[in-house]
């Protein structure tokens, strides 16, 4: 299934029924008068998230949603029938913009969580409702109120426990597929995921949802290279997992660059825990893996893990580490 992130879409409540003109005829009855009835009111527009979506693609294929008018009032006093809702579907994560894309409207950040982004219009008022005293025959009848509508973004943030991050080709697919039933792609040269891909994890007889975004490069934030259309998701994930090819000329220059670019884009991201790991060690001397490992332990300030997705060297304490970062009371268990 292809991954959309972002969907600009029509919405219209419907509008409210019209109210009738009508009076009672009826045999054997001396006084007649009026009956028509109200109309019934047009249909909300309602979102709602859902757990079982992960991205906006339904919305590619119909991009307007128009509730249908409420029934018309008729006589005998009966009432139109009101319009059915209709309900939009979309993955938890997702923010609804205004049409100006910077106006959130609601963020859908929880499960099953609803919110009407349209209300619609009230049905007209029949002409019995107009019965006074003095006046004993109106004949006159309200037309339904206007729905509401307008153009909105939808923009979906995914919503994952850890965001796999890194250089093109520093092995965060290869990672993923060992440490999930993720199926990315994998291939030898760079921007192979052109695409945001998600896995859970198991371990501890507990789960967690690892995000492999596409490969940043210098000055992502800018709008360099695939990376920065997906630095949003980023902001979603409980911790960072930083892969580095180990194969690497200067690791720690990878390293400060993936780093710069999630501050540029948002000074919170780089305040997210992160597990350094150096990849493809297999590739290497043992005594080249030491030198680097030191480098990027000296620069970072914190451990790093060596490891090799290939073999699965050192990935079972990566995946322990997370673990423990993301579900901390999974051990405890």
């Amino acid at each position: 299934m292809k991954f959309l992130d972002e969907a600009k879409i029509f919405i219209k409540s419907g509008d409210g029924g019209n109210g009738c003109v009508s009076f009672r005829r009826e045999k054997f009855i001396e006084y007649g008068g009026p009956n028509g009835g109200d109309g019934g009111s047009g249909g909300n527009i309602w979102v709602e998230s859902a757990e079982n979506l992960n991205t906006l693609i339904d919305y590619r294929y119909q991009q307007h949603f128009r509730s249908p008018k409420g029934g018309n009032g008729s006589g005998r006093n009966r009432t139109g029938a009101d319009s059915p809702d209709i309900i939009m579907k979309v993955p938890v994560g997702t923010q609804i913009f205004e049409e100006d894309k910077e106006t959130l409207i609601v963020d859908m950040d929880k499960p099953e969580m609803r919110f009407r982004l349209l209300r619609g219009g009230d049905g007209g008022h029949g002409n019995s409702h107009f019965k006074t005293s003095v006046n004993q025959t109106p004949r006159r009848a309200d037309p339904g109120w206007p729905g509401e509508e307008k153009w909105i973004w939808l923009h979906l943030k995914l919503i994952a426990d850890v965001g796999l991050v890194g250089l093109p080709n520093a092995g965060k697919s290869t990672f993923l597929s060992v440490v999930s039933r993720a199926h990315p792609k994998i291939a030898d040269y760079p921007f192979t995921t052109l695409n945001p891909q998600l896995g859970v994890v198991y371990a501890f007889e507990k789960e967690f949802v690892i995000a492999d975004l596409p490969g940043l490069i210098e000055n992502a934030h800018l709008g360099h290279g695939l990376g920065h259309r997906f630095l949003g998701h980023v902001e979603r994930c409980g911790a960072l997992l930083h892969l580095i090819d180990a194969t690497q000329n200067d690791v720690v220059v990878a390293y400060q660059t993936i780093r710069r670019e999630l501050e540029m884009y948002l000074e919170d991201l780089v305040g997210k825990p992160e597990i350094l790991a150096l990849n493809k060690i297999d590739a290497l001397f043992p005594e080249e893996v030491e030198e680097k490992r030191q480098a990027l332990e000296k620069v970072a300030g914190k451990k790093v893990h060596v490891i090799s997705g290939v073999s699965r060297v050192g990935v079972p304490d990566v995946v322990a580490t997370l673990m423990r970062t993301v579900k901390p009371e999974a051990e405890e268990n």
